[in-house]
């Protein structure tokens, strides 16, 4: 037998087995269970299996053995670490039940339509976050078809892997069989949601136009309101919450922010490295994609430099991400400065953390090692991906779910110093951390 005969065999061995393990895991996910593999939700598909276990040196068949006959609903399964740890895979079995909770859209820009993505792909279920209507300001005639158009279409995650079917006789948008209201209002006061047959809903405020208690609260004060999660860094006391680390504070707090993007980059990784090595201080420097509030060609605009071009521009700006890592680590808080170059790509961004630590880090060799460890724990690896690859450049991490990717090519280590990079998809990957923390304040009551 030749050596392409010799693969393709293999190949066509593996792809059987594959299709016998998609039947285990399409039962599994009419369960309600959500399969991971090393934090990777699993694609229903062949191909997106046999490359998870390529990817991890493990045979298909292991998984199968694992997964074939498994009786649980309602959970999350994460099959690669079972396999990993030589355990049966209910011993990977995690998370509790989420009960059905009304989910609303408070604007629908690029975060509040991933959002959308992320909750329609899931499969059809009466439990979990029901995203039940999406609230936009009034425009004009045919504003359905072009909501749906832009959640259909995107020019940096492609066309959406679902179906999206304009309702203009309910005003709405069916997506994947599943109907979304659409709500137009000027201010959060305007809104009956029980009128829509909406009732202690969590609001998630993607606008950005409200950031303290007094504004976000306008949303508590409408009737079939029960909890507020603003996509951005809050102001006062409102918690600055990053999923993996400081979620566990939420209690049942009614208004919680889910911080911002590159907070929410840095702070899994800072965690893990301040535990181990102690953070003495240091620098984080954001190459960040450019964003909506910035302009197209050179105007006005309100804050300093944002005004020229972004598509033409490397702009120089501030970011407060540094010191809100601190509101998820309080012994880091006066640790870290930070500062912003916003760059004309527009999504994916980069993180440089310039660090000096109480203990010495080793190589550049062992403090890669270390955070190779933290990637492929089962504490960490929804938050925090291992790039080794020579040819990594930014595009390679569109639509990535985890919220950083650590480069290990680009460790710089010596003594007690380190300079590291953290890739991340500042739409995708945040998305992914919201969703997180809407889960948990939905199951937390």
């Amino acid at each position: 037998m030749s050596i392409y005969q010799t693969h393709l065999a293999k190949r066509q061995a593996n792809e059987q087995t594959a299709t016998q393990l998609l039947v285990a895991l399409a039962k599994l996910t009419a369960q309600n269970v959500t399969v991971l593999f090393f934090g990777e939700k699993v694609a229903l598909s062949v191909s997106d299996i046999l490359a998870k276990h390529d990817k991890a040196g493990i045979d298909v068949a292991d998984s199968l053995a694992l997964a074939d006959g498994l009786d649980i609903a309602n959970t999350t399964l994460d099959l690669g670490q079972a396999i990993k740890a030589g355990k049966k895979a209910s011993d990977f079995v995690s998370g509790q039940e989420i009960p059905a909770t009304d989910v609303v859209l408070y604007g629908f820009g690029r975060i509040g339509r991933i959002l959308a993505r992320l909750l329609m792909s899931r499969p059809a279920s009466d439990k979990g976050l029901q995203l039940k209507a999406i609230v936009v300001r009034p425009a004009g005639d045919g504003d359905l078809d072009k909501r749906g158009s832009l959640l259909e279409r995107d020019s940096v995650h492609g066309w959406f892997d679902g179906a999206v079917q304009i309702d203009n006789d309910n005003g709405g948008i069916v997506v994947n069989g599943r109907f979304i209201k659409f709500i137009y209002a000027s201010d959060p006061s305007e809104i009956d949601y029980t009128a829509y047959g909406i009732d202690n809903a969590i609001v998630i405020d993607n606008t950005g136009k409200w950031k303290d208690e007094a504004g976000l609260s306008k949303h508590l004060a409408s009737k079939g309101v029960k909890k507020v999660l603003l996509t951005a860094p809050a102001k006062g006391e409102i918690k600055n919450v990053v999923y993996g680390v400081n979620h566990d504070t939420i209690g049942n707090d009614s208004i919680v922010s889910a911080a911002s993007c590159t907070t929410n980059a840095i702070t899994p990784a800072l965690k893990v490295l301040h535990d181990t090595y102690g953070i003495i201080n240091g620098h984080m420097e954001t190459v960040h994609a450019f964003t909506n509030d910035q302009n197209l060609v050179d105007n006005h605009h309100k804050s300093d430099r944002r005004g020229r071009a972004a598509p033409l521009n490397m702009v120089m700006t501030s970011t407060g991400a540094a010191s809100a890592v601190s509101k998820a680590i309080p012994e880091l808080k006066g640790k870290l400065t930070g500062n912003a170059i916003r760059v004309p790509t527009p999504n994916v961004s980069l993180a440089i953390l310039n660090l000096n630590f109480e203990k010495a880090v080793g190589s550049k060799d062992e403090l890669n090692a270390f955070m190779k460890s933290k990637s492929e724990s089962l504490e960490w690896q929804e938050q925090i991906d291992y790039s080794d690859s020579p040819e990594a450049v930014s595009t390679d991490f569109v639509g990535s779910q985890k919220v950083a990717i650590f480069d290990a090519k680009a460790t710089i280590a010596q003594d007690s110093r380190a300079t590291l990079y953290i890739w991340y998809d500042n739409e995708m990957g945040y998305s992914t951390q919201v969703i997180r923390v809407a889960e948990t304040m939905a199951t937390n009551g």
